[in-house]
């Protein structure tokens, strides 16, 4: 019994270890930090077959765990702010939304502005409730579609797109107070 537990794990770690681990990579910026979160995500695997745990949709399962491990991750260290850009150690950058948005530095006044709409954006993606931020970021910051999101969620499509579209409506909403103070 212990060497069928054993294959098993073997195996769901052949099969899904790229994937898991490229998901982490994209969402913590230190590759000691990924590797410390895929550790751990295995660790939980092992003992839950240890414990005789069932696991129906072991790869669902498997993203869920490593998104909560992200989560506790976040919540230990203090979050960096939007603005400030991080790069990953092989070379690759992350693209951050201020990369995308037009270069304001100059004159005092377009600095004030920038770092203005900074503050206003991350103020109203932090009032998002969790669930409509975290589709919203991974929708559209990070690009992942709502069947993969409703695959690595376990929510439906429709409940996603609904918590997106709450969220857009409620950004929209607050960014345009920002916008007609100017």
């Amino acid at each position: 019994m212990a060497q069928k537990q054993n294959d098993k794990i073997a195996d769901t770690v052949r099969k899904e270890g790229g994937r898991l681990f490229n998901f982490i990579r994209r969402r913590v910026a230190d590759s000691d930090d990924a590797e410390d979160i895929l550790q751990d995500v295995y660790s939980q695997l092992v003992e839950s077959y240890r414990g005789l745990e069932t696991i129906e949709r072991v790869s669902a399962w498997l993203f869920r765990v490593a998104r909560n491990k992200i989560t506790d991750l976040y919540r230990k260290k203090k979050p960096e702010r939007l603005k400030q850009r991080s790069g990953s150690d092989n070379g690759d950058e992350i693209i951050m939304l201020e990369d995308v948005l037009p270069d304001l530095s100059g004159n005092p006044e377009e600095i004030y502005l920038r770092e203005a709409l900074w503050e206003a954006i991350e103020a109203a993606v932090a009032e998002l409730p969790e669930p409509q931020r975290e589709v919203f970021i991974w929708h559209e910051i990070e690009g992942m579609s709502f069947r993969a999101l409703a695959e690595f969620t376990g929510e439906s499509e429709n409940t996603l797109r609904m918590r997106k579209h709450y969220a857009v409506r409620y950004l929209r909403d607050r960014l345009e107070i920002f916008y007609n103070e100017l």
